[in-house]
């Protein structure tokens, strides 16, 4: 299928982005990296009558750490790039993981974190890891910035509570609390770079043997990653054994709510949250027990 018409833009500040979002109107589209609008364009999903680049704009391609103020990863950097940086990969290895894990080295070279959330698939391997990690993002408009904890973020498929206008500049997750680990494992039926048919992200921090905190984010089981409350319950002011973490997996199972489509069915999938979480929540804990 031929591309719509559209105009493209590639404005060089974020205030000239910001503007011609407000002139263009409702169906101006932002655009990162590319790699899902593009895809959407071409299957007639989606038919911008602009496109607004964000490339061009110095400052939001970085990838920066700060030992006081943790990770902060721009708007237009590339997820090859977030997923090799020394930092990402010392601190936040699940994060790592998760974007190593999406589609296949082209994709990753063009891809970003921001266009993988504001996409806001319920598959997006991105979002589980920096959910269970405290992850926040900052929305810039004309009428100045407001920040949004991740975990309330997705609305539905496709949805977002960002609003005509808005852009997202960064993402933003805080330095790791001593003695704690992540992790994020996923599955697809089909191959290896297909979308992911079940995601589990897994946090937990420990004082001694006791876990003191957990996070457990599930994902493409729900409408949006969906925060397995009750599992979190289970694993809380507990030494955690074999037994307590296959619990935990069969509770996860329980909290996840799939349907069934071309990629799985939904039993398939939930007997696969039962998998992931047990093995999300064992690197976790490995993890924290080496941090």
């Amino acid at each position: 299928m031929r591309l719509p018409k559209f105009e493209y833009f590639a404005p060089r500040t974020l205030e000239a982005a910001l503007n011609l979002l407000i002139e263009q109107g409702q169906d101006a589209h932002v655009m990162a990296g590319g790699t899902d609008v593009m895809v959407k364009m071409t299957h007639g999903r989606l038919k911008p009558r602009a496109i607004v680049a964000l490339q061009e704009i110095e400052g939001l391609e970085g990838v920066r750490f700060d030992a006081a103020e943790g990770l902060t990863i721009g708007a237009t950097a590339r997820l090859a790039a977030v997923a090799s940086h020394s930092d990402v990969l010392k601190y936040y290895p699940a994060l790592a993981q998760a974007i190593l894990s999406m589609a296949n080295v082209e994709v990753r070279n063009m891809g970003t974190v921001a266009g993988n959330l504001c996409n806001a698939a319920p598959s997006a391997d991105s979002a589980p890891p920096l959910i269970v990690m405290g992850a926040e993002v900052t929305l810039a408009s004309l009428k100045g910035e407001r920040r949004l904890s991740l975990d309330q973020f997705f609305t539905g498929p496709g949805f977002t509570l960002m609003e005509h206008g808005e852009i997202m500049t960064s993402i933003r997750v805080p330095v790791p609390p001593p003695r704690s680990g992540a992790s994020y494992k996923r599955i697809s039926a089909r191959c290896g770079v297909d979308i992911a048919a079940v995601g589990v992200g897994a946090t937990a921090t420990f004082d001694g043997e006791v876990c003191k905190k957990a996070a457990v984010v599930l994902g493409a089981v729900a409408p949006i990653p969906l925060r397995a409350m009750k599992t979190e319950g289970l694993l809380l002011g507990q030494a955690w054994t074999q037994e307590l973490i296959e619990k935990a997996g069969n509770e996860a199972a329980e909290e996840a709510k799939p349907i069934s489509d071309i990629r799985a069915s939904a039993q398939w999938r939930k007997n696969m949250v039962a998998v992931l979480t047990q093995r999300a929540l064992r690197e976790a804990q490995e993890r924290a027990q080496n941090a």
